[in-house]
């Protein structure tokens, strides 16, 4: 789909300098290929081209080094434990040994496109692209700096200035927050008359109305992940932000179901799933992670027959595939020849080939969700046990973000689920017993303490199995929660530690070194250091 974006947009600029211009002949310095600065685009294809990056990983899977596709079964799933590899040829190690990120701006240079087409087309009174274009950049600016920390954004985007002064991360997130705000606002005075409007350029179908839940969804993720800096940063009131949209529906429209998540449908011509038919002998070179087995067996969670083949070997010793001892989990911590070496051995589960493997389109899979409904619910009940908001029930979100998430693999209880092996060849059937598991002690909600805390924190990582980029990872080190396997040779880095950070771009090494240098010198005492936390998250 990419490339069919970027050809069309070419095609349609094309097109416009052409009516609006003629073709000289004989011009040598006129490209008819090339649209003016003063040309008008359609702000749907603009729209088009960031809503897709807004899947992707902002626009940076382009081949520069550090950049990472967000989608399912790639690297973030990785990082975040949810499949690992035992085999380097096929699927890599699982090395956290990256360096440098890359830069986003990609997003902010089409987002600053969108705003200035949407006034052409439209006028200067705000309109859904305009309002847009402000959620991009504040998505654009964020991305960034939760990966590296101080970050250029006051003087970002201007084309006279190619080495932008540095905003510390405490601006950066004060300055989006207010984009957000800004963004939601336009949204409003759009009118109800507008609600159901579907938004030209948009790959997810969504209205207005659904739009304006995205970016009040999304600021309630990004006032969540500010957690840590709630107490000591008062100009930014955290906790009354995120209390004002709760509280505020009519003026702060949130998800209201998985109805409205932001979700990417794959298909067969232009975006193929992640892992397709053809490719069956790759799923042996993949386990499922410890760490998310570990979690969902240990409380029968039936999401564990979604995810997982049962292991073999389980199997062989007399365990039926019902049996969620049978589901095993391959620890990152260890080597590549250990963990190739009893996957050879049928002691690892897989993942689910008929789900998974079986269509070029994805058909038998979720979709992959961007934003979605589960994760809200599971912020707004944080929310409540950190005492942000007093006027609900945590247990009430707690519960609802469970039953969204079951809901999305399509569970239902007493439901017949068909196990398969490695190869996706039948073994039997399961039945679903939901009950069971919202019946475990360990998952009926403990109250609004660290135990509850720790509670919801669990089933909102459960809930972003290979889905939401890197937000599982995210969570994690803003929490330790769940807690990750570390400190094996499987980890790859200096004391086989994880990362808590990643190096500023290249980019920003090479051509703005003055810049970079003093934002390393005041967060990191001068060394580009992947182990210190940023203000974000110490």
């Amino acid at each position: 789909m990419k490339n069919k974006l970027s050809f069309n947009l070419f095609v349609v600029i094309a097109f416009i300098v052409i009516a609006t211009t003629g073709c000289q002949k004989g011009d040598l310095l006129s490209n008819p290929n090339a649209g003016s600065q003063n040309s008008v685009v359609p702000a749907s294809l603009l729209l088009n081209h960031l809503t897709y990056s807004l899947a992707t990983g902002g626009g940076v899977t382009d081949g520069r080094a550090g950049a990472v596709n967000e989608m399912p079964w790639n690297l973030p799933a990785t990082f975040s434990q949810f499949h690992i590899s035992n085999y380097q040829y096929y699927r890599g190690n699982n090395f956290y040994s990256w360096s440098n990120s890359v830069t986003n701006y990609d997003m902010l240079k089409y987002a600053n496109l969108l705003q200035v087409q949407a006034t052409k087309s439209y006028g200067a009174t705000p309109n859904v692209y305009s309002a847009l274009a402000k959620f991009f950049k504040a998505y654009c600016f964020i991305w960034l700096s939760q990966r590296v920390g101080d970050i250029p954004m006051s003087q970002a985007g201007d084309i006279a200035n190619l080495t932008p002064a540095y905003d510390n991360q405490h601006d950066v997130y004060k300055n989006s927050l207010a984009l957000l705000d800004t963004a939601n606002t336009q949204m409003v005075n759009l009118g109800t008359a507008n609600a159901n409007v579907l938004v030209g350029g948009d790959i997810y179908g969504l209205t207005n109305l659904q739009w304006q839940k995205v970016i009040n969804s999304y600021k309630l993720r990004v006032l969540m992940s500010l957690s840590k800096r709630s107490i000591d940063n008062a100009d930014l009131m955290i906790p009354a932000q995120f209390a004002t949209i709760f509280n505020n529906p009519a003026k702060y429209p949130v998800f209201t179901s998985n109805g409205d998540n932001v979700k990417f449908t794959f298909n067969a011509a232009f975006n193929p799933y992640p892992i397709f038919p053809g490719n069956q002998p790759y799923n042996n070179y993949s386990n499922i992670c410890k760490t998310y087995l570990d979690l969902t067996t240990s409380t029968n969670d039936p999401r564990t027959f979604i995810a997982a083949t049962p292991s073999l070997a389980q199997l062989k010793s007399g365990k039926t595939i019902g049996n969620f001892s049978a589901y095993v989990g391959a620890d990152i911590n260890s080597d590549l020849t250990t963990l190739s070496a009893m996957s050879g051995k049928d002691s690892f589960s897989f993942a689910n080939y008929s789900r998974y493997y079986s269509s070029i389109a994805g058909a038998n899979a979720e979709p992959y969700i961007v934003i979605g409904f589960p994760e809200l619910c599971f912020n707004i009940a944080e929310a409540i046990n950190l005492g942000w908001v007093t006027s609900a029930n945590s247990v009430t979100w707690y519960n609802k973000g469970i039953g969204a998430s079951l809901a999305i693999y399509g569970l239902t209880q007493g439901q017949k689920l068909q196990i398969g092996d490695v190869a996706g060849t039948s073994l039997g059937f399961v039945t679903v017993d939901i009950d069971a598991f919202t019946n475990n002690p360990a998952v009926i909600y403990h109250g609004d303490d660290t135990i509850g805390r720790a509670q919801i924190l669990v089933q909102k990582y459960i809930a972003f199995f290979e889905n939401s980029g890197w937000e599982a990872f995210y969570n994690w080190r803003r929490t330790g929660v769940p807690n990750f396997s570390q400190g094996g040779i499987g980890i790859g880095t200096s004391g086989n530690r994880i990362p808590r950070r990643w190096q500023y771009p290249q980019d920003e090494v090479n051509y703005n070194s003055d810049n970079y240098l003093k934002a390393i010198t005041t967060q990191f005492a001068g060394k580009d250091d992947l182990t210190k936390d940023t203000w974000l998250t110490k």
